[in-house]
């Protein structure tokens, strides 16, 4: 199926591993112009290169999203190297979980500077450039965890609330032809989440939490990111996708 996004620029925030380095391929993979951008120096020039040894189009930029001069230089770079943006997955984000009676001002704000912080400051950016070409996709990627997790009302209230700066954002920007939606992920076998050393405990209660006994797996989230910034979901907006093996509590 044509997803009609070849020769288009994507930017994806976050993008040095994980969800955010699967959905950079998957977009290259469907003839997207791919930017890789992440406070990771080593991991996103990896993954950069490891798209290119594919033969597919990606181009690194280093930066930090919580940061205007770094999101502006991002912007830009992204112009002068491909010319347009077409598309921008907010993805970048960390939990810092703890109970609330042990949570740090630090660990709330780190989260909440990354996650919402950095996705306002990348969509006003690259917005003029949508807006002027009629033309636009937005995908925020959220977590199942927006219904509230125990340890985790940092993380929640982040990723709630990249929901309602989507829902708010679809009916700004829809009148220029831009969507912007939601993709909400359950428990996914990143690197991150393998690290943990409670991973088999937190695998195993997932699996049984879901109608679909398996873990989700980075492509999972990177194809319906990838449909959601397509010509093909261009009457979708305002939407939360959940890829979550059917589990919403």
């Amino acid at each position: 199926m044509d997803m009609g996004i070849e020769g288009k620029v994507a930017i994806v925030t976050g993008s040095a591993r994980g969800l955010g380095a699967e959905t950079a391929r998957r977009l290259a993979l469907e003839g997207a112009r791919v930017v890789v951008t992440d406070i990771n120096a080593e991991g996103a020039r990896a993954t950069a290169e490891a798209l290119r040894a594919e033969g597919l189009q990606a181009h690194c930029v280093i930066g930090d999203i919580t940061r205007a001069a770094d999101v502006d230089r991002l912007v830009q770079e992204t112009l002068a190297t491909f010319g347009g943006i077409h598309i921008l997955v907010n993805n970048a984000g960390f939990p810092r979980d703890r109970y609330l009676v042990k949570m740090t001002e630090e660990d709330w704000d780190l989260v909440i500077q990354v996650m919402l912080k950095g996705a306002f400051l990348v969509t006003k950016a690259v917005m003029p450039t949508l807006i002027a070409q009629g033309w636009g996709r937005v995908v925020n990627i959220s977590s199942r965890a927006h219904f509230g997790n125990p340890t985790q009302a940092n993380y929640a209230a982040a990723k709630a609330g990249l929901i309602g700066m989507a829902k708010a954002l679809a009916q700004e920007e829809g009148r220029y032809g831009i969507t912007v939606n939601c993709v909400a992920p359950g428990f996914m076998e990143t690197e991150m989440v393998q690290a943990l050393p409670t991973y088999e405990q937190i695998r195993d209660k997932a699996i049984q939490a879901q109608p679909i006994k398996r873990v989700g797996r980075p492509q999972d989230v990177a194809d319906a990111v990838v449909f959601l910034a397509s010509e093909r979901a261009g009457f979708i907006s305002g939407e939360v996708l959940h890829v979550t093996g059917g589990r919403f509590g």
